[in-house]
């Protein structure tokens, strides 16, 4: 896309409409428009993936002009959003800021990500943006995200993307130990730790706590946990379509011959 381009922009994410990361991605996204709408959930929606509300209804309330809470999942803002809320398409959907990084394996279950997807299923531009944190950290968590964001996202929208392609952005923590940007390939952790935890309630019955416990460990060069661990913006192409091409070849000698 291209940034000379009437700019309309939908602005949603997975942390619930009142997140700090949500007000720091409306500020930049006036900064570069006056037609921006937030269609965000009413509460925090982080973990559910690409889900859609189709046994339960679907609820909203104006927060102000051109700003609404969704009862649902972050793709549920998007669909209602551009189906219902908005007289005219968006021309740009940005998601985030999460609080977190989703990197790796972690966006096939960010809702942060799939609203992006869901973006780009309707034929929007749409970029993800994504804030590493620690507990504890003792300053402003989005400092990276808040100084440099802007400038990462003007210089998206200035190149031209495929078709079917979404991009993924995440800051690094530490502002003083900023590199700069790198363009990267998806990485796989090798020290991801999947951890459930069982509990007793009150009256002695069994509930489990799921978790991540996320570890960067010794990644690939040029992925995008290799960026982050050695202090880079990272900004990840992806794209909808999931067919391995090489894989497709290779069965297709085997499976397609006649019986």
């Amino acid at each position: 896309m291209s940034s000379s381009i009437s700019t309309r922009i939908l602005i949603t994410n997975d942390d619930g409409y009142n997140s700090p990361g949500l007000k720091l991605l409306e500020g930049m996204a006036r900064s570069i428009s006056d037609d921006v709408w937030i269609v965000a959930p009413e509460e925090e929606q982080s973990g559910k993936g690409h889900s859609l509300s189709l046994h339960e209804p679907v609820r909203y309330r104006q927060i102000d002009e051109k700003f609404f809470s969704v009862k649902g999942t972050p793709t549920d803002c998007v669909m209602m959003a551009t189906h219902t809320l908005m007289p005219e398409k968006p021309t740009l959907l940005l998601s985030g800021v999460n609080r977190g990084v989703n990197l790796a394996e972690d966006m096939t279950y960010s809702g942060t990500i799939s609203a992006a997807m869901e973006g780009t299923i309707c034929q929007i531009p749409s970029i993800a943006f994504s804030q590493e944190v620690k507990r504890d950290y003792p300053s402003d968590l989005y400092q990276v995200a808040r100084e440099r964001g802007l400038s990462v996202l003007k210089k998206l929208i200035s190149v031209p993307w495929q078709a079917g392609v979404f991009m993924n952005v995440n800051f690094p923590l530490y502002p003083d130990k900023l590199k700069g940007i790198r363009t990267t390939h998806q990485g796989f952790r090798d020290d991801a730790e999947l951890f459930i935890e069982k509990r007793k309630d009150p009256r002695g019955g069994n509930y489990y706590w799921i978790g991540f416990r996320r570890e960067y460990g010794e990644p690939e060069p040029e992925t995008d946990l290799a960026a982050i661990k050695d202090g880079y913006i990272s900004v990840t192409p992806l794209h909808l379509n999931l067919t391995h091409e090489n894989s497709l070849l290779t069965i297709k000698e085997q499976m397609d011959k006649n019986f």
